[in-house]
């Protein structure tokens, strides 16, 4: 039987969430719940056909594809895998099959990110974490949270995620600003924000929320100068990816004050290293990459996983990133 791995399942629900029983008729489907390194991964999905990835939890770089000489088919969340080589699963004729987020199951489930920024950004500019962690310590209230109502929200990024904060802003009485590379003052007029320079939004902004696709142009576009410009009083909330702030300088204004807290749910690193700083800083709220972790959203992602896996066993692999592979 054909062997297909299911990837970084965490929290053990793969099987559960969608049906894999057609697939169970020719496979042998092993379930891993926990992060694989490089080296871990090279030993331990040696022997499978199939590998079914969930996002960019688990990186692929030329070296391991290098060391799966077995290795067939590589499903993935989206259209591309960043820290997947492309390049080198071609070289080594592995096919990798991409989901298909224009299919009516997304549909219902695509405000899974803008629901999560919305409660990591109220968490945080209310200090919900911390007071949380008092509580069970058996304390009370010891801090002063801020009103979103009235208050500027600057986005940064307004497409589909981008502009859905800016509907919930509206209702909770926010100004919006917005800014991107390639954002007009007309779209965003269109999408209920107000255009700005990129220095302007972080100066006026008392919440500047990311919600960028990360790529060379994106990679680090928050460092210590943006951070400076933002009020003491201000708030940085990153549900997008976390390279594109600077995580040095983003600890460093923590630390000394120069902006009063931050809700991160991304990371340079996934997992978030156990000994890393933000773990400890009280002006933090924290979240491990929920934004798309719903049981209807993984639903949809597993779903499409089958699809793929289903069609490349029947010889008639679909949605491939790299047709080049398949000569």
């Amino acid at each position: 039987m054909r062997r297909v791995a299911i990837l970084d399942d965490y929290a053990g629900l793969a099987l559960q969430l969608a049906d894999w029983s057609e697939i169970q008729k020719h496979c042998e489907i092993t379930v891993f719940d926990r992060h694989l390194t490089e080296d871990e991964a090279a030993e331990g999905l040696l022997p499978f056909d199939v590998l079914c990835t969930m996002r960019e939890r688990m990186v692929f770089p030329r070296g391991l594809i290098a060391r799966l000489p077995n290795l067939k088919l590589i499903t993935i969340v989206g259209r591309s895998l960043p820290n997947l080589d492309l390049a080198a699963a071609t070289e080594h004729g592995i096919l990798v099959a991409h989901s298909d987020f224009a299919h009516p199951r997304f549909r219902a489930v695509r405000d899974a990110t803008p629901e999560l920024a919305w409660g990591l950004m109220i968490a945080t500019v209310r200090n919900l974490a911390e007071e949380h962690r008092r509580m069970r310590g058996g304390g009370w209230q010891s801090t002063t949270g801020m009103t979103l109502s009235g208050k500027t929200l600057g986005l940064l990024g307004l497409g589909r995620v981008g502009k859905r904060m800016a509907e919930y802003a509206t209702v909770f009485g926010m100004d919006v600003v917005a800014w991107s590379q390639n954002l007009t003052p007309d779209a965003a007029a269109q999408a209920g924000a107000r255009w700005v320079e990129k220095a302007a939004l972080f100066e006026q902004s008392d919440v500047v929320s990311i919600h960028l696709v990360l790529s060379e142009r994106t990679r680090g576009l928050i460092g210590a100068p943006e951070l400076a410009l933002m009020k003491p009083t201000a708030f940085l909330v990153n549900t997008s990816r976390g390279p594109i702030v600077d995580d040095t300088a983003l600890v460093e204004a923590l630390r000394r004050g120069r902006l009063s807290g931050a809700g991160l749910d991304v990371y340079d690193t996934e997992p978030l290293p156990v000994d890393h700083p933000l773990r400890t800083l009280p002006n933090v709220t924290l979240s491990p990459h929920l934004g798309y972790v719903t049981r209807e959203m993984l639903s949809a992602f597993y779903s499409d996983a089958i699809e793929a896996v289903a069609a490349w066993l029947d010889g008639t692999p679909t949605r491939i990133a790299n047709p080049e592979a398949l000569r």
